[in-house]
């Protein structure tokens, strides 16, 4: 911590464990700490080891932080003391900040910003105490001027215009009389621009202000005349949109309006996060319509021949009835054309219904995947491409393998772009083999796809992952097959490993947790 002085500070908190995570942190950064588990307790503390700084929690049962607030600035005046609060109790906060407090911080305790309180409550206190030095030294003959120098320190020190969050408050008339500098780095305007001049409503977008003033009214976020995680639009100086989350409360004075205090968070990081969830949940699908692309044209030519031989033996039966009646020979023949029209229907229909499942725009939800049927579906829709191909193909699957959590459709989407790429890695043809098994010990089910290509050059090998690198021609490949596989295992807490040996193939191994 590089600080000559050593820094005691007293933990308040009536929950045992953020008392021991919080006390691991600050001897962590160089402070001696000590905990109490109600407010009483931490006051015997503070006579007994005088602290330089008290963090106490708001709620506690019995004397709560406000009380102990006031007790320590009662009898410790030179004790500087840091809130915790709830990030909707600005209540508490603004009655906090009247009773001296150093500073208030939201819970769940962020380290960062606990670090940051402490810091200012650190400087504070050293200058609260230089300034005491010399108002000694002012009192034999600059009285005047001590009077003065304490207002500038105290106005200086203003909790509220070291928030994190922007924090601004009017009067009754809707004027601006508190404007931290975190509202002027959130939509650009400076103090003297707002302060004593510009109207509380000129923060909002025409369509949000009405809506504002409704739910303030209303009770749906925190009851009448408060709003509690209430998230709306800003108007930037220069007309921009700022989402933010707001808490809100009137302030009344003898039971009359008196103004307005309001607390907003910054939410344009967490939405451009949001976006860029989306953006990966749309490169995921774009390289799946890639895939079934590719589907497709092979399961075209797949059902031809089974549709056309359920049209020749429907013609056939047709001719034969139209001759008069049916014999006994042609009656057992029928039933042969119709267990084999049976079965080729059915097949059409398997095809095209695991076709229409994959093409689909689920949702990433996890739930048990049987490895069997995960395997078999990815076969069925790729093994008339592999014939075209001129692809002998193998499988060994073991049976009976445990389940494992998960996405099928993302599943199945890697498993398809691994044979695709096994497909494009043998143009003159070659050998596939797929393969699952599974470890009982360790609860591990692994599966492997291997082919006899031409292997992938030790120069490519570490950034096969990257999104967007292809050694394919221009034309077959944008090179987010692995990419995208790469993140969809990486989702499903799972590994993958590559084996290869350039023009003798390359076996892509996936490791899942089983259940």
């Amino acid at each position: 911590m590089n600080d000559a002085v050593d820094w005691k500070v007293v933990l308040i908190d009536d929950e045992e464990g953020i008392r021991k995570v919080t006390r691991i942190t600050l001897e962590d950064a160089g402070y001696t700490v000590y905990t109490a588990e109600n407010g009483k307790a931490g006051l015997k503390l503070c006579s007994e080891i005088l602290p330089q700084i008290v963090i106490t929690d708001v709620r506690m049962p019995g004397m709560d932080g406000i009380a102990v607030l006031e007790a320590i600035k009662k009898d410790f005046p030179d004790i500087e003391v840091i809130v915790a609060t709830a990030f909707g109790e600005m209540d508490l906060a603004i009655r906090a900040l009247q009773l001296d407090a150093s500073d208030f911080i939201t819970k769940p305790l962020n380290d960062k910003a606990l670090h940051v309180a402490l810091e200012r409550a650190k400087k504070r206190y050293k200058e609260k105490k230089q300034l005491k030095d010399y108002t000694v030294f002012l009192e034999n003959g600059w009285t005047e001027t001590t009077q003065e120098l304490i207002e500038a320190f105290s106005f200086q020190q203003n909790l509220i215009e070291s928030s994190m969050n922007g924090i601004a408050g009017c009067n009754g008339c809707g004027i601006f009389i508190t404007f931290n500098r975190s509202m002027e780095k959130m939509l650009g305007y400076a103090k003297s621009e707002v302060l004593h001049k510009m109207n509380f409503d000129k923060l909002f977008l025409s369509e949000e202000q009405d809506r504002f003033y409704k739910e303030l009214k209303g009770k749906r976020y925190g009851g009448k005349n408060r709003l509690f995680m209430f998230e709306t639009n800003l108007k930037g100086k220069d007309d921009s949109r700022i989402p933010v989350q707001l808490s809100a409360s009137v302030i009344f004075n003898q039971q009359e309006e008196d103004g307005l205090v309001c607390i907003f968070r910054d939410l344009r990081e967490i939405r451009k996060l949001e976006r860029e969830v989306e953006d990966q949940a749309r490169i995921l699908h774009q390289d799946k319509m890639m895939s079934l692309g590719c589907l497709a044209a092979s399961v075209v030519h797949e059902i031809n021949n089974p549709l056309a031989g359920i049209l020749n033996y429907s013609r056939l039966m047709l001719r034969i009835v139209k001759r008069g009646s049916v014999s006994k020979d042609h009656k057992k023949k029928f039933v042969d054309y119709l267990n084999l029209m049976e079965k080729e229907t059915d097949r059409c229909s398997q095809i095209v219904s695991s076709l229409l499942t994959f093409s689909r725009k689920s949702a990433a939800e996890f739930g048990l995947v049987s490895i069997d049927e995960l395997l078999q579906r990815c076969i069925l829709l790729s093994q008339h491409k592999l014939k075209l191909s001129n692809i002998s193909f193998e499988h060994d699957i073991t049976p009976n393998l445990p389940q494992i959590n998960g996405n099928f459709n993302q599943l199945q989407q890697c498993i398809i772009n691994l044979i695709f790429n096994a497909i494009d890695a043998m143009p003159s043809g070659g050998k596939l083999f797929l393969s699952a098994n599974s470890d009982t010990t360790d609860k591990i089910v692994t599966i492997t796809v291997k082919d006899t290509g031409t292997g992938i050059d030790d120069e490519h090998l570490p950034h096969i992952f990257e999104p967007f690198f292809t050694t394919k021609n221009e034309g077959y490949g944008v090179g987010l097959g692995l990419s995208t596989l790469y993140g969809i295992i990486e989702e499903h807490d799972a590994a993958v490993d590559v084996k290869t040996r350039a023009d003798e193939g390359t076996s892509f191994i996936l490791k899942f947790k089983s259940t």
